[in-house]
């Protein structure tokens, strides 16, 4: 009865199309309980099918009402904190610049939920980290440039005096360390255990800059982030202490066996072209 009034329909009906969709299926959809029903493990497969097919409709007539208004298709982009600081935004501010009319939304996330939303098709790309979440062989990617993970503080920093600190030598101030069971704060604790030394004593789990920024300059506290969120603010410094981590893939991807629209593929060249661009400033070395 609440199935048939949520959907403003007949309870008759409501049973009617559940009894066709289980004649197309072959398999029961649901268990009856007394206190109503629940979905069988068929069911449970159907109604993720169908979540999903009702997702993409959504998605499609928001396309198309965007198209309609505009004339050009909206873009969905998934990014992480690697490139969110400067790759990204600076993409962005020049496909503004020529293409106005192109809209386009951005997600922040984990690579392994941005690597889920792009096979669902909820987003149309991802700029950031690459790695075994995002690349396979359902996937195009365009690696850019590496970016090496630095010790980033506000500018007036005391540490900033230090001229080849080592990790030890910092590790009684405040961190900011990224959060748990990611990628990133493996290898920094893992950084930690070559020194020989434990995770620090004082610390905050963040892994957004909208967040940990302020943070940084308020206080005296350090954060391990990627080398260019340092270098592209003049309200923050890079420690010269080196970490002896693995440089960071940065690039952008798109699922390889999909059309691209005109605005997907507008995007994506410029992220290309200014990814290259930071390469060249940044890291000539990896040209």
């Amino acid at each position: 009865m609440r199935a048939a009034a949520t959907l403003g329909s007949s309870q008759p009906a409501i049973t009617r199309a559940l009894r066709e969709a289980e004649a197309v299926v072959g398999a029961p959809l649901f268990h009856r309980r007394p206190r109503g029903m629940a979905p069988t493990e068929v069911g449970q497969i159907f109604l993720e099918a169908a979540r999903s097919a009702l997702g993409a409709l959504r998605s499609a007539a928001e396309e198309i009402d965007e198209f309609c208004r505009v004339g050009a298709r909206p873009v969905r982009v998934g990014t992480n904190l690697a490139s969110a600081y400067s790759l990204l935004p600076h993409a962005l501010i020049a496909l503004k610049r020529t293409h106005p009319s192109i809209s386009v939304s951005v997600t922040e996330g984990s690579p392994d939920d941005l690597a889920v939303a792009l096979r669902r098709g909820d987003i149309d790309m991802v700029v950031g980290r690459l790695d075994s979440g995002i690349t396979s062989a359902t996937t195009h990617s365009i690696r850019l440039y590496d970016e090496p993970v630095r010790l980033i503080v506000r500018s007036e920093h005391p540490a900033t005096a230090l001229r080849d600190a080592h990790i030890a030598d910092v590790i009684d101030y405040p961190w900011i360390l990224p959060q748990r069971a990611t990628r990133l704060r493996g290898d920094v604790e893992e950084l930690f255990h070559r020194a020989g030394l434990s995770l620090p004593g004082n610390v905050i789990e963040c892994s957004t800059v909208v967040t940990l920024r302020p943070i940084l300059l308020e206080t005296d506290a350090i954060a391990p982030l990627p080398m260019l969120i340092g270098v592209n603010d003049e309200e923050l410094a890079v420690l010269p202490t080196q970490l002896p981590t693995v440089p960071r893939s940065i690039g952008v991807t798109v699922v390889a066996d999909k059309p691209a629209s005109d605005s997907v593929r507008t995007l994506f060249d410029i992220v290309v072209e200014i990814g290259r661009a930071i390469a060249r400033d940044h890291y000539p070395g990896q040209v």
